[in-house]
């Protein structure tokens, strides 16, 4: 399995709205195929294992996934939630969610594929109704659309990541300060 998927934002609905990257430009889809949204599953830590996703699956994950990316979005702006993406994560978070169970070797979590949709729907229901709520904010990398809660000292974090942002915003930087220094000097 490729473990290429990034968590970076401190939550896991969050981090399950991120699959869709770079939404104001390339629009980059993480779920492209079932077994995508499996990985994504397991490696996100929610499940142990998951029962294989189909066509199907993936539709309704990235019909909660938008639902939750317009709910963070209009609660980091102080707007009113939009009733249909209301709807559609109340209802992944009414269904039963994942499970753990105790097992003679620690504890394991299998789920079926809308155990784990619910779990996610869970998070953000729990997230966008918390305490965390003035601690989200928007990568500040032009071109990433992460929402990550910023818990630095001074809420001063600008991205979502150093790997995944963070480093290529301060080369380019650094890189356009030498250019400017070389024309200029």
């Amino acid at each position: 399995m490729i473990l290429d998927h990034v968590f970076v934002c401190g939550n896991p609905a969050l981090d399950f709205a991120a699959t869709l990257r770079a939404r104001r430009t390339a629009r980059f889809e993480m779920f492209a195929t079932p077994d995508r949204l499996d990985a994504w599953y397991l490696e996100s830590g929610l499940v142990d294992s998951v029962s294989p996703a189909r066509r199907a699956d993936v539709e309704r994950a990235t019909t909660v996934r938008e639902a939750v990316y317009q709910l963070i979005t209009a609660r980091r702006r102080g707007t009113d939630f939009d009733d249909e993406a209301l709807a559609v994560v109340n209802d992944a978070a009414h269904r039963a969610p994942a499970t753990p169970r105790l097992t003679h070797s620690g504890r394991w979590t299998a789920a079926t594929q809308r155990e784990a949709l619910s779990t996610v729907a869970r998070h953000a229901v729990e997230l966008l109704s918390g305490p965390d709520v003035p601690l989200l904010k928007e990568c500040g990398n032009p071109e990433c659309t992460r929402v990550y809660i910023d818990r630095s000292r001074g809420s001063r974090r600008q991205w979502c990541g150093m790997e995944s942002c963070g480093n290529k915003i301060k080369a380019a930087a650094y890189r356009a300060r030498r250019k400017t220094a070389a024309t200029t000097g």
